[in-house]
């Protein structure tokens, strides 16, 4: 593939950023905060439905994280929508955090259809800094397609060990960048700075696997596989670490 035909395709989807760039910086852009819940419940009936099995076989065995006397807290990290619910263990307290306060009507919902979970809380906070949370105060901590947005993959980690307790989890399933050499990688490169917009900050050109491999927890058990999505978004690894 041509180094010029990808920069220079590149360079004009920056080009057409520029009006959304501006109107971000107007403030324009606040509405969509308000919106894009919707467009996530629905997509993530379509993607849970595909990603049923894979699923499954990630949150098997979060039922060993459990304490003596059977109780279980789990943090999720940018819970959106609630769409790991069904995943979870009978009888696990859930607690929640999102920076975007308006996915709470949608977490309301899936909270009703999962009543084998006790709920404590929804905490409207960046995974940056939950210093709402006490240190070791969570058995296990979830964060599926959120490391994609985050504005710092370094700092959520470091929280994420924060707030687990010594021998407690850390799950995730995170889409990442292809392989330079795959065309994948050439279109995900060419529409990151616009889909950047539409997914709300989102990006499909990062290599979460590195910070995951360099984030100090004891055991890291990760896995590179292709999903059954949109080809910006196939290449996933999924796993768990201890801390």
């Amino acid at each position: 593939m041509s180094s010029f035909l990808l920069k220079a395709c590149r360079l004009l989807c920056l080009l057409l950023t520029l009006p959304l760039r501006l109107a971000k910086t107007l403030g324009l852009l606040a509405a969509y905060k308000r919106l894009f819940p919707l467009l996530v419940y629905n997509i993530t009936i379509s993607y849970n439905n595909k990603m049923h099995r894979m699923k499954k076989e990630l949150f098997r065995n979060v039922h060993g994280f459990a304490n003596s006397d059977g109780s279980l807290r789990l943090l999720e990290i940018g819970s959106g929508t609630g769409a790991n619910f069904q995943f979870y263990p009978y009888g696990c307290t859930v607690l929640c955090v999102d920076p975007n306060p308006h996915f709470e009507t949608y977490l309301k919902k899936s909270m009703y259809e999962n009543k084998h979970l006790t709920y404590e809380a929804f905490l409207v906070a960046s995974a940056e800094d939950m210093k709402e949370l006490d240190d070791e105060s969570v058995d296990v901590v979830v964060c599926t397609l959120v490391l994609c947005s985050v504005k710092d993959v370094k700092m959520v980690l470091r929280e994420v060990r924060r707030v687990l307790k010594t021998g407690g989890a850390f799950y995730f399933m995170e889409h990442v960048v292809s392989k330079p050499s795959t065309w994948t990688y050439f279109f995900q490169y060419i529409i990151d700075p616009l889909w950047f917009y539409i997914g709300d900050g989102c990006s499909v050109t990062r290599a979460t696997w590195e910070e995951l491999e360099s984030a100090g927890f004891s055991e890291l058990h990760l896995k590179h596989f292709e999903a059954p999505v949109t080809l910006m978004i196939r290449p996933h690894i999924m796993g768990y670490s201890i801390k």
